[in-house]
């Protein structure tokens, strides 16, 4: 079983990740897992906490002369700006007055956290609510992205839409410029739209929103299951991304689009073809399921799309009520974003990743990469095809 946690307040003095289940053997580096770190730092349209924070993981267990042990591999995160919070952030008692946070904001968890564990000031919330939480996550999903990148499979993400603006209906998305762009935008005709939206909505002191989507592609077919809820990839990957701050909604392949197909139009047939792909030679003329049907990956494209809501933290902050008072205030204001949607494509991937490399080795086990491999080359190997004797 893969599984992670990950600790941390989003100005303590940094983030804590255990990522257990990683069979032993794998090649892994901190630059691989840094680079996936400082994907998630860009973007047009953040805001000053990326012009501090320079994220770097630190492997301090689980790891020996560059491959995994087995053992639970342990990252810890830096926050460069614990300095000026030490007194703030503080885990012993300090004599000064520390300053609370009582005017609470729309939209994000701070009433529900204050009324749920019994605080009298919200940064005992959103220290932990904040997104900056996502880049253990990131870290993780590195790890997981290893895993899988030995297995033959890769992830990747890009911006679908910025507010109203969105490539849907332009030309094809060039995947080779999405990681050049600021928006991670793979469609150029669209990109200077997509920017212009961004800065009238922070000339209004205002945030916004958008979507983003994430591909896996030479995922074997077999991933998932039919026979429990809880076991349908859909729905595990569904939860894992719709667990990420702000999102609002998650699709599988054409989701919600397919509410206005007819059924003839809506399914993907299935066809024969040369044999060695990852579904032997079964494969489909189209990919409206998003490569799971049943809740089994069918070995075309995994597609998941989801919408980010615009972030809860504004410039211009919405009326609110205080906390202890009840009075009317302006809601809380730190330093924020303008839009997290590129960045948020990053973390996307990474739960995808490690949703990915758990079903993996659920199906093809293995304590050792070697035996992983060999399981899996043995399993598509022995594929059912046409003709073959039962």
């Amino acid at each position: 079983m893969l599984r992670f946690l990950t600790a941390g307040e989003s100005h303590g003095e940094g983030l804590t990740v255990i990522v257990e289940g990683v069979p032993a053997g794998l090649p892994i580096a901190e630059e691989q897992i840094n680079c996936d770190l400082a994907r998630r730092q860009q973007g047009y349209g953040r805001g000053g906490r990326m012009l501090i924070e320079k994220d770097q993981a630190h492997i301090v267990g689980g790891v020996r002369h560059g491959f995994t042990l087995g053992s639970p591999i342990a990252l810890f995160i830096a926050n460069r700006d614990w300095p000026n919070w030490g007194e703030q952030m503080s885990i012993t008692p300090v004599e000064a007055e520390i300053k609370t946070v009582t005017r609470l904001r729309p939209g994000h968890a701070d009433l529900t956290g204050a009324l749920k564990y019994g605080q009298h000031d919200v940064r005992n919330i959103l220290e932990r609510a904040s997104a900056r939480e996502t880049a253990a996550r990131v870290a993780a999903g590195a790890v997981a992205r290893r895993l899988l990148q030995e297995l033959g499979i890769t992830v990747r993400s890009h911006t679908v839409s910025i507010g109203a603006t969105s490539i849907e209906g332009a030309e094809q998305v060039d995947w080779s410029r999405v990681e050049d762009s600021p928006l991670r935008c793979g469609v150029a005709s669209v990109e200077s739209a997509m920017t212009a939206a961004i800065d009238h909505t922070k000339a209004k002191g205002d945030t916004i929103g958008g979507t983003f989507e994430i591909q896996a592609l030479g995922v074997p077919v077999g991933l998932g299951s039919h026979v429990h809820w809880d076991r349908r990839l859909n729905g595990r990957l569904a939860q894992a991304v719709m667990s990420i701050h702000a999102v609002r909604g998650v699709e599988i392949g054409d989701g919600f689009r397919l509410a206005a197909m007819p059924g003839s139009q809506a399914h993907d047939v299935i066809a024969l073809g040369s044999d060695g792909g990852r579904a032997g030679p079964w494969h489909h003329l189209t990919n409206h399921a998003g490569g799971i049907e049943g809740g089994i990956t069918n070995g075309e494209i995994i597609v998941v799309r989801a919408v980010i809501k615009p972030i809860p933290t504004l410039p211009k902050p919405l009326p609110s009520v205080d906390l202890l008072t009840g009075e009317p205030v302006n809601a809380h204001y730190e330093r924020s974003d303008v839009c997290v949607v590129p960045a948020a494509g990053v973390v996307g991937e990474a739960m995808v990743a490690l949703v990915l490399a758990e079903a993996c080795l659920e199906k093809f086990g293995g304590d050792h990469l070697q035996e992983t491999q060999r399981n899996l080359a043995a399993y598509l190997s022995a594929l059912p095809r046409p003709g073959q004797d039962s």
